[in-house]
C-alpha cells in the first residue's frame, strides 16, 4: 500500500482506522510493540499499532544502544535468560546488519575490583558457549601489557589484564522503526502521536480503545478481537484505566548517558567497567564520540521527558575519571546526554539494579494482554511468546489458526543485503552508484551503511529533489534524509527527524543546530504547518537540545552538588 508510513498521509491513515475491527491492537510502537505488530502480520493477522509518542521516543531510543548478551546476567545464574539473549543477538545482526554492527568489548581487571582473572575467563568461555559464539567472536584474554596497548587510556594501577569478547553496537530508534517499515510494508497499519485514552468493552471484555490525535486533534474508536499493552513505562497508566492493575506493578528505574567529543576523550575501544561501588559502566565510541552509561536509580518523575540531575552527570564524569584517569573529564566536556527509563517488574526487597530484566506476558480479566520487561535483544522472543499466546485464544475462542512465528530468517526493513557477511560489499557497490545523483562518497557509504537495501529509495528521492535542497540551503544528503524521513518513516516533527531518525542529537549536536532552521522551513512548508505550530515544534527542539546539556535541578535554580 503506497505511502502507508507517510508523515503527510498520518492524519488521513489516523481516521481510516476509525471504526475498524482488526485481529490485533498493539498499543505501543517501541521496540517490543513494533516486534508483536512484526510477527503478527506476517502470519497473517490483521494488524494495527497506536503510539503515544513517537515510533522509539520511550525506552526504545534512549538504551545505552547495544544489542548484547547480558554477561552480567552470568553473575546472577540466570543461565537460560544468558543463552537466550546471547542467540538471539546473532539473528537481529543477521536480519539488520545495516543497524546492527559487532563491536569488540573489553573487560579490564584490576586488583581489587568485581571480576578477578580465572572467573572472568571461566565466565566468558560459560558465556560463549551459551550464546553459541561464533569461533572468530570467541573471548580472548590478555595479559596487563596488551590490555594497555590495546587501550591507552585504561587505569594502569592495579592492572591485571582484560578480557575481550564481543558485543553488538546497535542504533535502538533506527532498529524499532526498521521494525516496524516490515510490519507496515507486510501489510500492518501504525500510526504515531495517538494516544490510548480508554478501553472499550463488549460484555466486560475489552473489544476496543478509545484513540486521541494529539497532532489533529480528536478521538476515534477502533476495535479489536485482541488487544496487546506493549506500552512500556506506561503499561501500568493503561491497566490502570482497563481497572486490572493488581499487585504486579513496574519499578521505573533511570539510566542516563553522556557524550563527549573524541578530540577530549580519545577512546579506541569500547570498555565494559566496573565502579569503586560495584555497578558496571560502558564506554564507547562510535562516529568521532565517546559515550558512557548508564546510571540506575528508582524514578517516579515525569516518564515522557525524563531529565539527567547533576548527581547523575557526576557519578558518570566520576566513573569515568576513575578508570580513565588521565583524560580529567570536566563537565565542559560534555556535549549531549540522554535519558532513559527501564520499565522493570517489581520485586520486594531487591535494589534498583538487582532486580531482574525478564519479561512476564499476563492477562487481566478483561481480556487486556500486557508485556514488560524484557530487553531490547530479545525483541523477537517476546513478539514470537506474545503472538503465540494470541494465536491460542484465537483457537480457543474462534476456532481459527494461524501458523508459527516466520520472524527468525526475516530480514527487516533495509536488511534486504544477502546476509551479515555480505553487507560489507554490498556497502562498497551501492557507494558508487550514490556518486551518479551527486553524492561524495563518503556520503553514500554513511547513507548505504544507515539505511541499507533502502538506499535506492534515498537515491530517487536525492535524484527528483537537488533543485529544492539547494532552495532550503540543505546538503543534498541532510536533504534526502530529511525527505525520507517525512515520506517513508513517518517523521511528523523536527524532533522526530534530529533524535529519532538520525540520532543527530545525541551524536553531533552542532548538526543540528547547524541545519535545524532549513529543516523546520522545509518540514513547515511539506506538512502545512500554521505558524503557531511551527513556533511550538521550534521551541520544542529548542528545550531537547537545552536539555541534553543542562540537568533538571540547575535549571531549576539549584546549587550544583
Amino acid at each position: 500500500m503506497e505511502n502507508s508510513f507517510s508523515g503527510v498521509q498520518r492524519e488521513a491513515l489516523f481516521q481510516k482506522l476509525a471504526h475498524q475491527t482488526f485481529d490485533l491492537l498493539v498499543i505501543g510502537g517501541g521496540i517490543t510493540g513494533s516486534g508483536i505488530a512484526l510477527d503478527a502480520v506476517a502470519r497473517g493477522m490483521k494488524t494495527v499499532l497506536v503510539e503515544m509518542q513517537d515510533y522509539a521516543a520511550g525506552t526504545s531510543s534512549r538504551s545505552t544502544k547495544l544489542v548484547h548478551g547480558g554477561l552480567r546476567y552470568l553473575k546472577q545464574l540466570e543461565v537460560k535468560m544468558v543463552a537466550e539473549v546471547g542467540k538471539e543477538r546473532a539473528v537481529v545482526y543477521e536480519n539488520g546488519p545495516h543497524v546492527t554492527t559487532p563491536e569488540w568489548m573489553m573487560l579490564p581487571l584490576h586488583q581489587g575490583g568485581t571480576f578477578g582473572k580465572f572467573s572472568t575467563s571461566l565466565g566468558l568461555r560459560v558465556y560463549d558457549y551459551l550464546a553459541g559464539v561464533k569461533r572468530s567472536e570467541r573471548r580472548t584474554m590478555l595479559n596487563a601489557e596488551e590490555t594497555a596497548q590495546r587501550e591507552p587510556l585504561v587505569k594502569r594501577e592495579g592492572l591485571k589484564g582484560s578480557g575481550v569478547y564481543v558485543e553488538y553496537r546497535t542504533d535502538d530508534a533506527r532498529l524499532t522503526i526498521e521494525v516496524l517499515k516490515e510490519a507496515v510494508h507486510r501489510g500492518a497499519s501504525a500510526v504515531n502521536y495517538a494516544e490510548v485514552v480508554g478501553f472499550l468493552y463488549t460484555e466486560g471484555k475489552v473489544s476496543g480503545v478509545q484513540v486521541k490525535d494529539r497532532i489533529g486533534g480528536g478521538i476515534i474508536e477502533i476495535y479489536a478481537k485482541k488487544i496487546v499493552n506493549a506500552a512500556g513505562p506506561w503499561v501500568d497508566t493503561l491497566r490502570e484505566k482497563d481497572r486490572s492493575k493488581d499487585k504486579k506493578r513496574l519499578q521505573l528505574t533511570k539510566g542516563i548517558h553522556l557524550v563527549i567529543d573524541q578530540r577530549r576523550f580519545p577512546l579506541r575501544q569500547a570498555i565494559y567497567f566496573d565502579t569503586p561501588d560495584g555497578r558496571m559502566i560502558f564506554a564507547i565510541p562510535r562516529d568521532g564520540k565517546t559515550y558512557v552509561g548508564t546510571t540506575d536509580t528508582v524514578y517516579q518523575g515525569d516518564m515522557e521527558h525524563p531529565r539527567m540531575t547533576s548527581a547523575d552527570r557526576q557519578y558518570v564524569i566520576d566513573a569515568i575519571n576513575y578508570m580513565f584517569p588521565s583524560v580529567n573529564i570536566t563537565v565542559k566536556d560534555i556535549e549531549s546526554s540522554w535519558t532513559g527509563l527501564r520499565p522493570l517488574i517489581y520485586e520486594e526487597g531487591k535494589s534498583a539494579s538487582e532486580i531482574s530484566r525478564k519479561d512476564e506476558v499476563w492477562q487481566s480479566p478483561s481480556g487486556l494482554i500486557t508485556i514488560a520487561g524484557g530487553k531490547l535483544t530479545g525483541y523477537r522472543k517476546m513478539a514470537e511468546m506474545v503472538v503465540d499466546l494470541v494465536v491460542d485464544l484465537f483457537k480457543q475462542e474462534h476456532g481459527a489458526s494461524f501458523p508459527s512465528s516466520s520472524t527468525k530468517n526475516m530480514p527487516i526493513s533495509g536488511g534486504q543485503v544477502g546476509g551479515s557477511d555480505r553487507f560489507a560489499a554490498y556497502c562498497q557497490r551501492k557507494a558508487r552508484e550514490g556518486l551518479v545523483v551527486g553524492f561524495t562518497l563518503e556520503q553514500s557509504e554513511r547513507l548505504v551503511r544507515r539505511y541499507g537495501s533502502n538506499i535506492d529509495r534515498l537515491y530517487t528521492l536525492a535524484a527528483q529533489h537537488a533543485k529544492q535542497a539547494a532552495a532550503y540551503r540543505l546538503p543534498l544528503d541532510v536533504f534526502t534524509m530529511l525527505e525520507y524521513a517525512i515520506e517513508e518513516e513517518m517523521a511528523v516533527k523536527p524532533v522526530d527527524f534530529f533524535i529519532r531518525r538520525t540520532g543527530a542529537l545525541l551524536f553531533d549536536i552542532a548538526w543540528v543546530k547547524r541545519h535545524k532552521a532549513s529543516v523546520i522551513a522545509y518540514m513547515a512548508e511539506k506538512l502545512g504547518w500554521s505558524e503557531e505550530l511551527q513556533k511550538q515544534y521550534t521551541e520544542e527542539l529548542e528545550k531537547h537540545l537545552h536539555d541534553a546539556v543542562v540537568p533538571v535541578d540547575e535549571e531549576a535554580g539549584l546549587r550544583q552538588a
